[in-house]
């Protein structure tokens, strides 16, 4: 997004508004108004008043099993389901890391606004399990819950664009760091996904960017109040979408553009995903309902 006027990694004026603008482009307003109807459709539905634990429990796992697809390890959900051990091989390892910082993310509201950073370096370092992976060359462990130096090599397979410098990834994680800690009039919906665009966009870890990346997104649907209670998995949307609008990478393509067009659909493709992840939350709720699950 740095060729756009209104970049997160641009300079604002004081006291300037750079996501604001955002809500304007084309066809963003309709999806920021078809997401809220989507999911205050899923909050009214009769199952959330007594199982909504569960129902979140639900999403954060089916979250985690799509946001793990999309990193290289499509399993079935219900062998996601029944395994214990992921730390076999690297599909393994991978759902594994989608599973902990999924269910992290909702952990970390509280300190989001005041330090975006730490949870950054928090998510990475749960991603990551805590230890050095041995195909991942870099100066060690200490590479683990911060943004990676120059020379530093990332181990993002799924995310075949140009990488930026470290110390542009510096700058602009500063600069998407002070947007929100100020704040936006932004709908959430373009928040998150200008967050998770600018994370797949630098990948400033040495590795698991893009389930950060998602995770990171779940962050400010919940913190935003848009998605409280974490029931709507747009990881769903962005899997489903692979097959059915272009493709979540090719979406991002549109962000890394610049273009007002191509931002614009990058977020009308996020809010797309948001509807298919209450859609299936609605289908889990429909199911407890009918004392199917």
């Amino acid at each position: 997004m740095s060729n756009s006027p209104q970049a997160p990694g641009s300079q604002p004026s004081a006291g300037a508004d750079p996501l604001a603008p955002l809500g304007g482009l084309p066809g963003v307003d309709e999806a920021v108004d078809s997401v809220r109807r989507a999911v205050d459709l899923l909050y009214k539905h009769r199952v959330m008043r007594r199982r909504s634990t569960e129902v979140t429990a639900e999403a954060v796992l089916r979250g985690a099993r799509a946001s793990a697809a999309l990193a290289g390890a499509d399993w079935a959900l219900e062998e996601v389901r029944r395994r214990s051990d992921f730390g076999v091989d690297g599909q393994a390892r991978t759902v594994g890391a989608a599973l902990r910082v999924t269910a992290e993310a909702g952990q970390l509201l509280p300190i989001w606004r005041q330090s975006p950073l730490r949870v950054l370096a928090r998510l990475h370092l749960v991603a990551a399990g805590g230890v050095q992976r041995p195909e991942v060359p870099s100066s060690g462990a200490d590479a683990i819950g911060r943004p990676r130096l120059a020379g530093e090599p990332v181990d993002e397979p799924t995310l075949p664009f140009e990488l930026p410098s470290a110390d542009e990834v510096s700058a602009r994680l500063e600069s998407l760091a002070e947007l929100i800690v100020a704040g936006s009039s932004a709908p959430a919906l373009v928040t998150a996904a200008v967050v998770h665009g600018e994370l797949l966009a630098l990948r400033p870890f040495v590795s698991h960017n893009s389930l950060v990346a998602r995770a990171a997104e779940r962050v400010v649907l919940v913190g935003s109040g848009l998605d409280p209670k974490s029931i709507c998995p747009a990881e769903v949307g962005h899997q489903e979408a692979q097959s059915e609008d272009g493709g979540y990478l090719g979406a991002f393509e549109g962000y890394l553009s610049g273009t007002p067009e191509g931002v614009g659909a990058w977020i009308v493709h996020c809010g797309r995903s948001v509807r298919l992840g209450a859609r299936e939350s609605t289908a889990v709720c429909e199911a407890m309902q009918r004392g199917a699950a």
